[in-house]
């Protein structure tokens, strides 16, 4: 496997395929919902090589996207895991094969005050409090995050 791939317990994540992104889409409640600029998004992810995706025997259960545009350090822009595939560790596996993947010294996150899953999950995968932003959303403050520190 190539360091972009890494196989636990018979879920794959490596990165997303072009042709994947209407199966991502189909597991993220909000482009399933229908919001078209999330389906666009995932398009341009995978087009662009920065979605990871982790397969089951039963195809996509999450996918990650790492980008290069937060002060030209990696950030993971969104970790999405399918409902019914949550609390199984997918949503660290991702973050773990985008660590690994990382070419900056610094990697960041993101999460909402309100979203304690999120918030649980970065702290068991080794990534710390970097700071705390607000007026992004109104009334919900953006904690920031930064890998292995």
């Amino acid at each position: 496997m190539d360091r972009d791939t890494e196989e636990h317990s018979g879920i794959v994540v490596r990165r997303a395929l072009p042709s994947e992104a209407g199966a991502l889409a189909e597991i993220d409640p909000v482009a399933a919902g229908g919001d078209t600029g999330r389906r666009a998004s995932i398009v341009k992810w995978c087009e662009q090589g920065l979605a990871y995706v982790a397969q089951g025997a039963t195809g996509p259960l999450g996918y990650c996207v790492l980008e290069y545009t937060f002060f030209e350090q990696g950030f993971v822009t969104l970790l999405m895991v399918a409902p019914e595939a949550r609390g199984r560790g997918i949503g660290h596996l991702l973050l773990d094969a985008v660590a690994a993947s990382c070419t900056t010294p610094k990697l960041f996150t993101s999460a909402n005050v309100s979203n304690q899953p999120m918030q649980r999950l970065l702290q068991r995968a080794g990534w710390s409090p970097a700071g705390l932003l607000h007026g992004l959303d109104e009334g919900d403050p953006e904690l920031f995050y930064l890998y292995g520190s």
